[in-house]
């Protein structure tokens, strides 16, 4: 079993360097017995959201293994997300509570806002009730004009409570961070972003160093699952697996090119949560706690010069919080 190393939030928490990311994993069955062999195989981060509709399996595996003594509360840390659709600040406080009885836990390691796009369903509510993740397109939401602040006031509610042991954010960008840390009584503790050899988020990284903020990166190896999930999006295409430089380095470590992404991230300080609901490729991706990356394959790795940002969020295209000013919204892409 490997001992996985964290960096400090600034409440005095640790988050664990890594963990196993959860989005597209909506098979209960499947579900569980990943989450089975991952804290069997000592993970010890779990990163799940409102939106990926599995937090309730977690909550039964989680309350599973607290009940049978397998693991104590303050060994496991959970994050999870605020919904899109639910950042007016009344439905900000239902969503909190009704994350925390579906996770069957009397307490959050780490909350964060999702997306900072606020939206409505458009019409009827059937799609977000019959597979959100899989049926959405830009034309079924209508934008909310909602301020972070005022959404983050009623996590900071929850934090005082003590019902949220830390707060942070997910996909804003540099600037929209920077504000809300300004006016923020609570200051976020974490980011997380898509972060990989081929969108290595630089200027964030120095951002959240400066902010005492840590950083999560999703999508560390380049989500070769979004492909099938949603096979009819036009994704941006790029694997970081298959990069020449990765898969010799593969071969000289003898470790996987998936093992080479992780350790590379890790060692740059950067929490990291892939996805897999496979056993083997489960026990096989926390593999990296037995070798280090020499200063020279890191420099190699970090002086990669291909970019691609392979999760655009192009359903929240005219939203006025929109995070991405690289992204060519001219292009097609449901």
């Amino acid at each position: 079993m490997s001992s996985i190393p964290s960096v400090a939030l600034y409440t005095g928490a640790h988050l664990p360097l890594f963990g196993l990311g959860t989005w597209t994993a909506m098979n209960a069955e499947e579900l569980r017995i990943a989450l089975r062999v991952a804290l069997d195989s000592g993970y010890r981060l779990i990163d799940t959201a409102e939106f990926y509709q599995n937090e309730h399996v977690i909550g039964e595996v989680l309350e599973e293994y607290f009940t049978a003594g397998k693991l104590r509360r303050e060994e496991v840390f959970i994050t999870t997300k605020l919904p899109f659709n639910s950042m007016q600040p009344e439905e900000a406080e239902a969503s909190i509570k009704k994350q925390l009885s579906s996770l069957r836990l009397s307490y959050i390691d780490l909350y964060l806002i999702h997306v900072p796009c606020p939206m409505k369903m458009s019409g009827t509510n059937a799609i977000m009730r019959n597979n959100l993740q899989k049926n959405f397109t830009s034309g079924q939401f209508i934008h909310e004009d909602i301020e972070h602040i005022d959404t983050w006031r009623t996590l900071e509610k929850y934090y005082r409570s003590g019902q949220l042991r830390a707060l942070g954010v997910s996909n804003f960008n540099a600037s929209q961070i920077q504000s809300l840390f300004d006016k923020a009584e609570i200051k976020p503790a974490n980011l997380q972003v898509e972060l990989h050899i081929y969108w290595p988020q630089h200027e964030l990284h120095e951002l959240c160093e400066k902010l005492k903020m840590t950083l999560t990166a999703y999508a560390p190896i380049g989500s070769p699952g979004r492909l099938t999930f949603r096979p009819n999006d036009n994704w941006p295409i790029g694997s970081p697996m298959d990069d020449p430089v990765v898969e010799e380095m593969a071969k000289r470590y003898g470790k996987t090119p998936a093992e080479i992404l992780l350790r590379h991230l890790i060692q740059r300080g950067i929490s990291v949560i892939p996805k897999s609901t496979n056993p083997e490729r489960v026990k096989q991706n926390i593999d990296i706690f037995d070798f280090e990356l020499c200063t020279e394959d890191q420099k190699k790795l970090l002086g990669i010069q291909k970019r691609v940002r392979l999760f655009e969020f192009r359903y929240a295209a005219g939203n006025k919080h929109y995070p991405f000013d690289d992204v060519d919204l001219t292009k097609k892409n449901d």
